[in-house]
């Protein structure tokens, strides 16, 4: 993904936390179980989190447009925010438990997200210094 499509992404993705996270509040209450509703909890906090860690990619990004790693970790954290949050708010709202056996594969997801940006910024040589 270029940067300015990471960038997008990220605003939509946390845009839509946010709206995820209101429903749970006012719209959830009293239609979950504590355990459900505490599952829908942590898939948005793991979707706002990896939101803003998409437009920190973006913006890295931007710096960097060459960065094919930069583009793969973008990749890994859409993939992430779909796997992991995704199968956390299917589960919790459906109760199909067989669901979490996807959420790891988001975490996965997401961890080589994050390593992958720092593969790429491992990569970047250091500011000269005057």
């Amino acid at each position: 993904m270029k940067s300015r499509t990471l960038l997008i992404t990220s605003a939509l993705t946390a845009l839509l936390a946010v709206a995820f996270g209101a429903f749970g509040a006012h719209g959830l209450k009293g239609q979950l179980s504590e355990a459900d509703l505490a599952i829908y909890r942590t898939a948005v906090d793991y979707h706002m989190w990896h939101a803003l860690g998409l437009g920190l990619i973006g913006l890295v990004a931007e710096r960097h447009p060459g960065s094919r790693v930069l583009r793969w970790a973008g990749s890994a954290m859409v993939i992430g925010l779909l796997l992991f949050c995704g199968s956390l708010y299917a589960l919790s709202l459906s109760g199909l438990r067989w669901l979490g056996m996807i959420t790891p594969l988001g975490g996965l997801s997401f961890m080589a997200g994050w390593g992958l940006m720092a593969l790429a910024l491992f990569r970047v040589p250091p500011p000269q210094q005057s």
